[in-house]
């Protein structure tokens, strides 16, 4: 049995959602649009955060804006209120283009993270504070604060000093001045960031059954993915200054769009994979049934799985099978990792020498190059390039440090194991001459991941590794190390770099360089234990995969 925080988002999982499904008879309301943002643009110091930025909101409905830091959710905020103004496009409000109408003038509140209230007035002041500015009679504002303490259960406060509340009742307090002019949108910008986890989730009820009560459009922001699922009525997620979704809290976490929504909310494995046909998805060498279609033959996609809905069974029945890493307890179910796919891995040495520079006799020009390793099986394919470039040989002027060409290359190789001297000259007769180690060099094979691995150990001087500007792949092409598929050698994997020296302060000596595969790991919430270290099998049903278009990001 699985079990997850949100488990399979329904309609019934997000409170206050009015819901009622065709197939029942019933049918959908469209809410007409209060506030439209279209193809907004917003740059700040040159740079542009916002491009084309378009959403729409609905009347009456909680929507949520959700992110990472730096997504440009408050940003977005900011211009609906009237705090900033757009490079470029539209905001309209109920219809009408509201771009140059200052804050005070639009028909929205504004609540702020640190709720910006009035510190030397008292409860009722400042609530009553917007409907003074708006030269309310005494009467109304009394009754209006009194309906407003009601509201957010803060009655017989009134007479309180701001800095004898608490967080949750400073917040009541914030909302109560904001909704106490009937404002028709309530913008709220991460309101609940500053609350404790517990008084947190139960303003997130109080948020929504406020909304409810008055009827008018929440805009709320955060970066909490459960916050957003909880309270809203729609979730437009956002990333870079663009969004990625917009949809119902169910159809944001159980239909995700790409990579990056999947990722952000809630908890996924994403996987690589390849769309074989129509319902047929492959990844990790295994295909699968899926309920997608509409891509192309064989296009790269990505697929996720959430953890709740992968069961671990018995190996024999299994759609694919792996050894539990880790247990953790997580109070309501475990959180499992298994690996299905070890990564593949070999070290070789890199052997870092002085520089060893050859001067032309009349010291115009100079020449460098590296003894190095090629495998007996490479040797019939060797040419004059891939030995340059192998040894890094290479030729300058002295007086310009500008290079010049490697004429002449001199080298006679067998194909067997053995030491061959090759020389490398200018066409001015400098010369260089170095060993070409021709070596057996053994693989490793990893069967259950289909790939195998190989890298050869090489020499460096100490200026090429302080002077390269992108390391990793220098040593890649150094060690000529290289990753594929064991059933298809023309297949290429993508190989990682781990080494423990500083490129900065390296000196001559031998260090260890690794080259690596990633091997694949899934995360599973269940509630049924399973011991570190055992062979398990995984199964899901079709449904449970999600194949969408791979996004770059």
């Amino acid at each position: 049995m699985n079990a997850s925080p949100y488990g399979k988002i329904s309609n019934e999982t997000v409170t206050g959602l009015a819901f009622i499904s065709p197939d029942k008879g019933g049918c959908f309301m469209e809410k007409e649009n209060i506030v439209e943002l279209k193809n907004i643009s917003v740059a700040f110091d040159g740079e542009q955060v916002l491009d084309g930025l378009d959403l729409e909101i609905k009347d009456k409905e909680f929507i949520t804006l959700l992110g990472p830091s730096g997504c440009c959710k408050t940003t977005t905020l900011r211009l609906i209120a009237g705090f900033l103004e757009p490079d470029g496009g539209e905001i309209l409000f109920e219809g009408k283009k509201i771009n140059g109408v200052p804050a005070y003038k639009r028909q929205v509140n504004t609540i702020f993270q640190r709720y910006a209230l009035f510190p030397h007035l008292n409860v009722y002041e400042n609530i009553a504070f917007g409907l003074r500015v708006k030269k309310r009679p005494e009467k109304e504002i009394k009754e209006k604060v009194a309906e407003m303490l009601r509201l957010v259960n803060l009655t017989g406060l009134e007479k309180r000093h701001i800095d004898t509340l608490s967080g949750g009742q400073q917040q009541r307090v914030a909302i109560a001045r904001a909704i106490a002019n009937h404002p028709k949108v309530l913008l709220l910008d991460e309101p609940l960031a500053a609350l404790d986890l517990k008084l947190r989730k139960d303003m997130q009820k109080e948020l929504k059954k406020i909304q409810q009560q008055l009827g008018i459009t929440f805009v709320f922001v955060t970066h909490d993915q459960e916050e957003a699922l909880t309270m809203s009525d729609r979730v437009v997620v956002m990333d870079g200054g663009k969004i990625q979704q917009v949809g119902s809290p169910q159809d944001i976490y159980n239909e995700p769009k790409n990579a990056f929504v999947a990722d952000f909310i809630g908890e996924s494995n994403i996987i690589s994979g390849r769309m074989i046909e129509d319902y047929k998805v492959r990844f990790d060498d295994i295909t699968f049934d899926c309920v997608d279609h509409g891509f192309k033959e064989n296009e790269p996609v990505d697929v996720v799985i959430r953890p709740e809905d992968i069961d671990i069974v018995d190996v024999k029945d299994g759609k694919m099978t792996g050894e539990v890493l880790s247990v953790l307890f997580k109070g309501v179910h475990y959180e499992i990792m298994v690996e299905t796919v070890p990564g593949t891995s070999v070290t070789v040495n890199m052997r870092v020498i002085r520089n060893h520079d050859v001067t032309s006799e009349d010291g115009s020009e100079k020449i460098s190059a590296n003894n190095f390793y090629v495998d007996v099986e490479d040797v019939e394919n060797l040419d004059d390039k891939e030995i340059v470039a192998l040894s890094n040989a290479q030729a300058w002027e002295t007086e310009t440090d500008e290079y010049i060409s490697i004429a002449n290359i001199e080298y006679e190789l067998e194909a067997k194991e053995g030491q061959y001297p090759v020389t490398f000259s200018t066409s001015n007769g400098t010369s260089i001459e170095r060993t070409i180690f021709v070596v057996n060099q053994p693989f490793v094979k990893n069967e259950k991941a289909n790939e195998g691995v190989m890298a050869f150990n090489f020499f460096k001087t100490v200026d090429e590794i302080t002077e390269s500007q992108a390391l990793d792949t220098d040593l890649k092409t150094w060690a000529n190390a290289q990753g594929w598929k064991l059933t298809d050698e023309d297949q290429s994997v993508d190989i990682s770099v781990d080494y423990d020296f500083d490129p900065e302060e390296v000196t001559e000596g031998v260090y260890e360089i690794t080259f690596s595969t990633t091997g694949r790991e899934f995360k599973i919430h269940t509630t049924d234990y399973s011991e570190e270290g055992q062979e398990v099998g995984l199964t899901f049903f079709p449904e449970d995969i999600h194949v969408m278009p791979k996004v770059v990001f």
